[in-house]
């Protein structure tokens, strides 16, 4: 058991809510930051909007005020849109980002003084296999979790010698409210032959068969909570398998596949 502080940003559903109540498991006092406040065994919840950078750093003043210190943050925070770039509206490409990724940054931002004052902390942040496996009709929740990989390895870097570790995880498929949630856009469809109805559905399906939330968000704890860690994780061997494809195939043969599962 252990009695470090966290922070688990949108723990009010999903793969979020199963990694903070691992980690209360765990023995650890857990907040949840998010908008909706659905009450859960064990951990407090401060509503907070990630994307609203005075949110954020009233809900760290407060735990810090309260504990004095923060051990642990885990950015679950985030939402997916789907459709073709041509016809995406350029304010919804910016919510994916500002929430999937700037929203993230608003809480490490946030933490990363305490964590330095205090000599030590974890940040794991929530990428996904889009990341690597670029998906089409999925193009901007794909860039924002690109994104959060190569900040997530640069921030290790910067912050390595304060003995602050910097982490991201990349979950595939997951059977989680997140589909349901996801912001559909089928403009244009007609104009592309059916295409992104069909690569929707087909994301869609397989994320009904994925991995379990539990499954994933006591992973997620068991990272975060490691004496040690690596860049990147992605979570079971399947997509373990798919990431180091990814890196080894050339960017043609990669993408290729790729459009042949999702952009046909």
């Amino acid at each position: 058991m252990n009695n470090k502080v966290a922070i688990v940003t949108g723990a009010s559903s999903g793969i979020g809510r199963y990694a903070a109540a691992a980690l209360c498991k765990a023995g650890c006092t857990v907040y949840d930051l998010s908008r909706r406040n659905i009450p859960a065994e064990n951990i407090t919840h401060i509503k907070c909007d990630v994307t609203n950078e005075a949110d954020v750093l009233s809900a760290v003043e407060k735990i810090v005020k309260e504990h004095k210190r923060i051990d642990l943050v885990i950015n679950c925070a985030g939402f997916g849109i789907s459709g073709a770039v041509e016809f995406t509206r350029l304010e919804d490409a910016k919510a994916q980002f500002d929430v999937n990724f700037f929203g993230m940054v608003n809480v490490n931002k946030a933490v990363l003084p305490v964590m330095r004052k205090n000599s030590g902390g974890r940040i794991v942040n929530i990428s996904s296999v889009a990341a690597v496996a670029h998906i089409p009709f999925q193009v901007y929740y794909s860039a924002s979790k690109a994104a959060i990989e190569s900040y997530t390895c640069a921030l290790a870097n910067e912050v390595n010698p304060f003995g602050i570790t910097v982490t991201a995880i990349q979950p595939g498929d997951i059977y989680t409210e997140f589909t349901k949630a996801r912001q559909k856009s089928f403009d244009g469809d007609d104009v592309y032959g059916g295409r992104i109805s069909r690569s929707v559905a087909g994301m869609e399906t397989d994320e009904m068969k994925g991995m379990k939330p539990e499954t994933a968000g006591s992973y997620i704890a068991k990272i975060a909570l490691k004496s040690k860690v690596k860049p990147l994780y992605a979570i079971g061997f399947s997509y373990k398998a798919v990431c180091l494809l990814c890196k080894i195939f050339p960017c043609s043969v990669r993408n290729k596949i790729i459009g042949m599962l999702y952009a046909k």
